[in-house]
């Protein structure tokens, strides 16, 4: 069976595929995040697979090219696999190409990969690019470049320009980790068209939360772009598609210190067990910055207040 997420097949390679899994029109890029930029790259492909009556497509990598690159980078990621399946769903999106970024991959000229991987392997009748698509060993591919050689090749190109929000925001994924990283979760989603969320499985932690009565659900964040450490006012889907408010802290705990930053969730009014499942937590609103308390009275008045204020403000949505 194709593996699926909600009604998208997602496709992790592009040697001998079946006549159909090829032939779709077809948005190209690393499409961190899907963000208001990248949807409209998909938004021009949508066009021409309605023109030529061909399935829409996203091709996209795992790894990341940047993480095959550099290996001991800081965490960037802006989601997983999964969330860009299902962000790519209300797009439209019949199909994502996962192409695994490797040795051989990273080595293939611009010309190789439009020859071997997009018009052998996958079969595109259009590729979708924006203003800044880059390609090929040493990125030496242009835009320009593969709609040249896209004529030669059977299918045609269509560039989207640089598209900025009316109010002067630039609609990019490096902008929306610069608003993460400065804790403005309302310009993250207005860039992204989402809040920004962080996917995981619930992991035992000390639960010391549970003493105080705050049992919360911990989320290691693995390879995701860290947002500014502090209590954030959440909303939480579980994998029964139910969606839970609660409040957040997202970092190490200056109180009970840990190596590894990581997201702890109450969940209002839920006291189910969540261990080894997997949720989906956005982080509407930053509350307040990471605090050190003098004893678990004085954190857990604090944690009383944040959860009021989370609630405040999730009420005003």
């Amino acid at each position: 069976m194709p593996e699926k997420v909600g009604p998208i097949e997602i496709i992790r390679d592009w040697r001998d595929l079946p006549a159909s899994q090829r032939g779709a029109a077809a948005a190209l890029g690393a499409f961190d995040g899907v963000h208001r930029g990248h949807q409209a790259v998909i938004a021009s492909a949508r066009q021409a697979a309605d023109r030529l009556n061909a399935p829409l497509a996203v091709v996209s990598f795992d790894p990341h090219p940047r993480r095959f690159f550099q290996r001991d980078a800081a965490p960037f990621r802006l989601m997983t696999p999964d969330q860009m399946a299902r962000a790519l769903e209300p797009l439209g999106v019949d199909r994502l190409y996962l192409l695994p970024f490797d040795a051989g991959m990273a080595a293939m000229t611009d010309e190789a990969f439009a020859v071997d991987v997009l018009a052998g392997g996958l079969g595109l009748t259009h590729a979708s690019v924006g203003f800044d698509f880059t390609y090929g060993k040493g990125r030496t591919g242009s835009p320009e470049a593969l709609a040249r050689i896209g004529r030669s090749l059977g299918f045609t190109v269509s560039v989207t320009e640089r598209i900025d929000d009316a109010g002067g925001l630039k609609l990019s994924s490096s902008a929306v980790r610069e608003a993460l990283n400065a804790g403005d979760m309302d310009r993250a989603a207005k860039i992204l068209g989402r809040p920004f969320a962080i996917q995981g499985e619930v992991v035992h932690g000390d639960k010391r939360g549970r003493t105080i009565g705050v049992p919360t659900a911990n989320v290691r964040l693995g390879d995701y772009m860290r947002p500014a450490y502090g209590v954030y006012a959440t909303r939480t889907r579980l994998p029964d598609g139910r969606v839970v408010d609660g409040v957040a802290n997202l970092g190490v705990r200056p109180m009970f210190e840990i190596a590894e930053p990581l997201l702890e969730v109450w969940l209002f009014d839920f006291a189910e067990d969540l261990y080894g499942q997997t949720i989906e937590t956005e982080l509407v609103a930053l509350l307040r910055g990471e605090l050190n308390f003098d004893g678990l009275d004085t954190l857990k008045v604090q944690i009383d207040a944040d959860a009021a204020a989370a609630k405040a403000v999730l009420q005003s949505i």
